[in-house]
């Protein structure tokens, strides 16, 4: 009798795993469709778009396309669901040159505990320089000045459901800091798949980012810069010494219309990496390049990047980044 009940416990249980399945590859698939026909634009509705500055050197230098590229732990901004992949402790520390003189950081590391799934903690920081205060009656400002602030820290897990699909999700904190006195927080979430197959690395996956609670200023309310995001890569060349990436990825965002980026990486040997991509049907960003090489001591692994990417008349931006599998 314990025996039957056993093996219908067994029997429902691998039910419940292929419904899941089969429910994540369908959404995948339509995902496209929806990233694609959702064509409304509401320019200025949503606040803390400093969450939309991509975090990665080495996605920066392929145009961002790097849902489906994301490794380390830099994935818990692009796509938490990568997490169940990785193995042994991962480190990235990011810095981003932004203009107008901003800085833009990113600091994460996550930990996969095989059977248990993989944790990731993140946090990025955003910051001005210093700058006057201003009024109608003092335009040339009153000899106060003051710094604008933006953060967010997130706490990411995922878990492999196959060997080729795993799914992952984050929550996160922001606070967001105009001046001295007027400060608001909210709280937000990512949810994320990725399908990976044995086809020469070809994988895709989706994600709904940025879903939560809107932020008040003054006597109006924001929401934040939802974004529902797909993408794929495949390596379109692979031989011992060489391997050519190319990566491709669609994101409608709630407040502007559907943006499509497309990028390459060419690596030598797993040392050497060269990357260009381009931003499409973007206003402000276009093309981009980057480098970076992967160097192992004993059982470490040590990656260092940087991109160069150009925003037409708002100038460009550099970005650094190291990488580390401890």
């Amino acid at each position: 009798m314990e025996m039957v009940r056993l093996e219908n416990l067994l029997l429902l249980n691998n039910k419940v795993k292929n419904m899941l399945r089969r429910s994540i590859v369908l959404i995948i698939m339509i995902m496209p469709t929806f990233l694609f026909s959702q064509q409304y634009e509401r320019p200025g509705s949503a606040t803390c778009t400093f969450l939309n500055i991509g975090v990665s050197p080495r996605a920066a230098g392929m145009g961002d396309s790097y849902f489906a590229v994301a490794n380390g732990a830099e994935a818990v901004y692009y796509n938490p669901a990568i997490l169940a992949n990785l193995k042994g402790l991962n480190v990235s520390a990011n810095h981003n040159e932004w203009f107008a003189n901003i800085s833009h950081d990113f600091l994460a590391l996550a930990q996969n505990f095989n059977n248990l799934g993989a944790l990731g903690v993140s946090l990025t920081y955003l910051s001005t320089d210093e700058m006057n205060v201003t009024t109608p009656l003092q335009p040339e400002g009153t000899g106060e000045t003051f710094y604008s602030t933006n953060y967010r820290i997130g706490l990411s897990y995922a878990r492999g459901l196959t060997n080729y699909v795993s799914f992952g999700g984050s929550v996160y904190y922001i606070k967001s800091s105009l001046y001295d006195t007027f400060e608001q927080s909210a709280v937000s979430g990512d949810i994320s798949v990725i399908y990976v197959t044995d086809f020469r690395n070809f994988r895709f996956g989706m994600k709904i980012a940025n879903f939560g609670s809107s932020i008040t200023y003054v006597n109006e309310q924001y929401p934040l810069p939802i974004n529902f995001i797909f993408g794929m890569a495949i390596n379109v060349l692979q031989s011992e010494s060489q391997t050519v990436l190319l990566c491709a990825t669609g994101m409608k965002p709630s407040d502007d219309q559907t943006l499509t980026r497309a990028g390459l990486e060419w690596s030598f040997k797993d040392f050497l990496f060269i990357r260009g991509g381009y931003k499409f049907n973007d206003d402000i960003a276009t093309y981009s390049f980057g480098a970076g090489f992967k160097v192992g001591i004993e059982r470490y692994q040590l990656r260092i990047d940087y991109a160069y990417s150009e925003y037409g008349l708002l100038g460009v931006a550099h970005r650094f980044g190291f990488n580390f599998v401890l």
